[in-house]
């Protein structure tokens, strides 16, 4: 195996490369951000009276990343206006989660002491990049130095706890797939507590007992499917029963510590035994 040692450039004082081309090769290959499976929404999105986000990007799981791209080190007017697209996105889109990203070769001591001030109130990503020379070809690899600080879970957001209706949900998804939280429900009551009903809310259904929150499991219905939400550290034992099951497992949120499974009316059918012993799980992990 032949070794060839690494040649890190400064791609702010290369004279061949400039931002604009760095933000090409993002676009073209997404992955190399580390965010997961990622979709381009748009690029240079233009801010009301704030200039331009460099990229804004979507995941399956409703979440947006806002990101900035630098060259060289991180600087405060940088830092500022990666965290105001941040705020202008997730007031213009609110039904989304968002993330606050800035990329750049130099992720300074002074930024972390700055992101340290916000106390964990702004959920914010720190990717350093770095760029090598192999004979007249360059390389970029980004590795993720801080990682999301806060983002609140939906059960504690005030503003994610807005009550609605059935009707409400019926319209946002369809009759059919909300009915999937009735049959989840009867699960719970037959294993859990007959007790316990739905609570719906603007971005999730809930659930409640006697009055009261208690929101082991959680559901959003969509327009062909559920997404069945139990809450559980995460483990490898659950992990395997899932990926076994063959069922459509979306991720696991650190966050919220809550498992995410794309449900149909027949894979409820097919895993009930599953579903049952998540929802058990669940249960005891959120009220002991």
């Amino acid at each position: 195996m032949e070794y060839i040692k690494l040649k890190k450039i400064s791609l702010k004082e290369y004279p061949q490369i400039n931002e604009k081309w760095v933000q090409q090769k993002i676009a073209e290959d997404t992955s190399m951000l580390g965010l997961g499976e990622i979709e381009l929404k748009e690029m240079e999105r233009k801010q009301p009276r704030a200039g331009r986000l460099d990229f804004l990007f979507q995941d399956d799981n409703n979440r947006r990343y806002e990101v900035e791209l630098q060259l060289g080190k991180t600087d405060e007017s940088h830092i500022i206006r990666t965290i105001e697209y941040w705020d202008i996105e997730r007031k213009r889109s609110p039904q989304f989660e968002h993330v606050a990203v800035i990329v750049a070769e130099d992720i300074t001591s002074r930024f972390l002491n700055v992101i340290s001030l916000f106390n964990g109130n702004i959920p914010i990503i720190a990717i350093q990049m770095n760029a090598v020379q192999i004979e007249n070809k360059i390389g970029l690899q980004f590795i993720t130095v801080l990682d999301e600080t806060a983002l609140p879970t939906y059960e504690e957001d005030e503003e994610f706890q807005t009550p609605t209706d059935r009707k409400f949900w019926e319209e946002k998804a369809t009759p059919s797939t909300v009915a999937l939280a009735d049959e989840l429900l009867t699960l719970i009551h037959e294993n859990i507590n007959h007790n316990i009903r739905l609570k719906y809310n603007k971005f999730y259904i809930g659930l409640e007992q006697d009055g009261m929150t208690n929101n082991f499991v959680t559901f959003k219905p969509r327009k062909q499917n559920i997404i069945f939400q139990p809450k559980s550290e995460q483990s490898e034992e659950i992990d395997n029963l899932i990926e076994e099951s063959g069922l459509d497992f979306l991720e696991y949120s650190k966050r919220g510590r809550t498992y995410r499974i794309k449900l149909s009316k027949n894979n409820i059918k097919e895993n009930r035994d599953l579903l049952v012993k998540l929802i058990k799980h669940s249960f005891k992990f959120l009220n002991g």
